[in-house]
């Protein structure tokens, strides 16, 4: 119960904003939960710093985002280069204080990457054609692809996928979680009655879907290298923000600059 009623209410919450929600609602909880990730990102990865450091780390992770809100010309670039020249600010005003400036700079500046540059393309996923439903697409492999890997690696693991990152995750429930990717793939396809040909969509989920574990392992390494079970407690049994948005963050990007290909492909087709 400690984690089926948060995740149903987390389910409910994310379909009610994706199919009548607008742009500005769903700008509003993408920035929250790039808020709340940056944070549980600067805890594990800075623990003698202060929540003053936690804020300012945040407000960068926002920009790219902020950018693509207000002036959707420049996209994620001007936010991610203002993230940029801030941080280099930060790193010269307190140099004389930071034990290892290099090493501060490189956990800061992919803690903005990781968090708010990836989050951002989200943002830019929801402006395309149908936007929301393609995100709605995106979870449905994520999620089903994380459900499909866990109880295939329960029922028939054997071989470690990544043992030295994640010891519980098995080849075998990582082909599971890439057959259940596709199959939810296509039927929140059909549900929501998109126009795309499974040409695209059934090689889109297996890539997505694979994508989504190397995310997951991605926090995980963070997440080991940190001495860290959970990103945090905000979400109860399922953990912190980054916890749940893992995969998401990787593979968002990957299925915006797919979409754009296949879109701009279907309008240049004779």
């Amino acid at each position: 119960m400690n984690r089926l009623i948060p995740g149903l209410a987390l389910v409910a919450c994310w379909l009610l904003l994706l199919l009548y929600g607008s742009f500005l609602p769903f700008f509003l909880v993408m920035a929250l939960v790039i808020w709340i990730g940056a944070q549980e990102y600067a805890r594990m990865a800075f623990p003698e710093k202060d929540r003053t450091f936690r804020i300012f780390l945040a407000i960068l992770a926002l920009l790219p985002s902020l950018s693509v809100a207000y002036v959707p010309s420049l996209g994620i670039t001007g936010g991610l280069l203002l993230s940029i020249l801030l941080l280099s600010f930060y790193i010269l005003y307190y140099y004389s204080q930071l034990q290892d400036p290099l090493l501060f700079f490189s956990r800061a500046f992919f803690g903005v990457t990781y968090v708010g540059f990836l989050a951002a393309h989200l943002l830019l996923l929801y402006l395309l054609p149908e936007g929301s439903s393609w995100i709605l697409v995106l979870t449905a492999i994520t999620a089903g692809s994380d459900s499909g890997a866990y109880y295939c690696g329960r029922a028939l693991g054997k071989h470690k996928l990544c043992p030295l990152v994640s010891p519980k995750k098995t080849i075998e429930g990582a082909i599971g979680g890439l057959v259940a990717g596709v199959a939810v793939a296509v039927l929140v396809a059909i549900l929501l009655r998109l126009q795309v040909s499974l040409f695209f969509l059934i090689p889109a989920a297996i890539l997505l879907a694979g994508i989504g574990i190397v995310g997951d392992l991605t926090e995980s390494i963070i997440k080991r290298a940190t001495g860290t079970k959970d990103s945090g407690t905000l979400l109860g049994g399922h953990g912190g923000v980054l916890d749940r948005v893992d995969s998401l963050l990787f593979a968002g990007p990957v299925f915006y600059y797919l979409l754009v290909f296949y879109q701009s492909s279907s309008v240049v087709a004779p």
